[in-house]
């Protein structure tokens, strides 16, 4: 299954970041210092874009410490022993996944417009599985119609993890599954469905057309939200809605493979389609989120 095969590369690639760094105190000057390189550049790769949640965040945390005890261990320990290496490869190596790291924060599409919304989900701790400022970290929503800022959302258990297991079949082992979403913003729903049946995960096959979804015009700006329990739309079209009012229950219907909340925002633009118009780069109540990164909210 994909969740095993992500969550045993990134702790095996985080275990090679250790073993690098502890290799570096075997190597004279300067190929040491290319080792070290290295052992970070993949280091910081990992940490920020390792799928740890399909184990438990928690793990992140303890990876980051072991990492720092072999980085100690490399400056007091250091004991050159085996000769120096050509530094070609780890050289292209470190450019590579440093650019990557760079990427995480700064996307590839510039400076995009934001815009301020309240968060959807009332209480727990949540967290961005998909997002990001465009390529590298939205790789998957950066393919859908222009939505670069698109994020997924799922809710942390106990474990910091997303469900019971690595991955379940159950719906009801997923966290966020049933909660309420309420709308996070003011405006008019101009679509809401909430008839089609949820998916057994991991399976896909009704397609992102057959999608529980409820699609507000914000004014400026559509809100559009997806993946709905079946059943569980509580507005229809025409309907004003005010900020904090529900709308729907988490679900895993459409295009998806676990039970999550889908949220995209685009400016509205005159004789325009709102999935083609400009993507909007949100900012929950003043605060824009990453690939990977928790979002705490407790009731108000």
């Amino acid at each position: 299954m994909i969740p095993y095969l992500l969550l045993g590369t990134t702790v095996g690639l985080a275990f090679l970041s250790i073993h690098l760094m502890r290799r570096s105190a075997r190597r004279p000057f300067p190929d040491a210092v290319y080792t070290v390189m290295l052992s970070l550049s993949l280091a910081a790769f990992v940490y920020l874009y390792g799928t740890w949640v399909y184990g438990s965040i928690y793990l992140k945390y303890v990876f980051g410490g072991l990492y720092v005890c072999s980085l100690l261990f490399w400056l007091i320990r250091r004991q050159p022993v085996k000769p120096a290496r050509s530094p070609f490869f780890r050289l292209a190596m470190f450019v590579v996944l440093a650019l990557g790291v760079v990427l995480y924060f700064t996307g590839t599409t510039g400076k995009p417009r934001t815009v301020e919304l309240d968060f959807p989900l009332k209480k727990g701790r949540y967290f961005v599985i998909q997002g990001g400022k465009g390529l590298p970290s939205n790789l998957f929503h950066f393919s859908l119609r222009g939505a670069v800022y698109a994020m997924d959302i799922v809710k942390l258990n106990g474990w910091g993890n997303r469900a019971n297991t690595v991955f379940s079949k159950k719906l009801e082992d997923y966290a966020i599954f049933g909660d309420t979403v309420y709308s996070p913003c003011a405006g008019r729903v101009i679509r809401a469905n909430g008839e089609d049946p949820d998916n057994i995960p991991p399976n896909m096959k009704r397609g992102p057309r057959n999608m529980n979804a409820v699609l507000i015009d914000a004014g400026g700006y559509y809100v559009f939200m997806g993946h709905f329990r079946q059943g569980s739309v509580v507005v229809k079209e025409g309907d004003e809605v005010k900020v904090g009012q529900p709308l729907a229950g988490v679900g895993n219907s459409g295009f998806s493979a676990e039970p999550h909340l889908h949220i995209q925002v685009h400016r509205k633009e005159k004789d325009r389609p709102w999935y083609a118009s400009e993507p909007l780069y949100i900012l929950f109540n003043g605060h824009g989120y990453l690939l990977n990164e928790m979002i705490r909210k407790k009731n108000t």
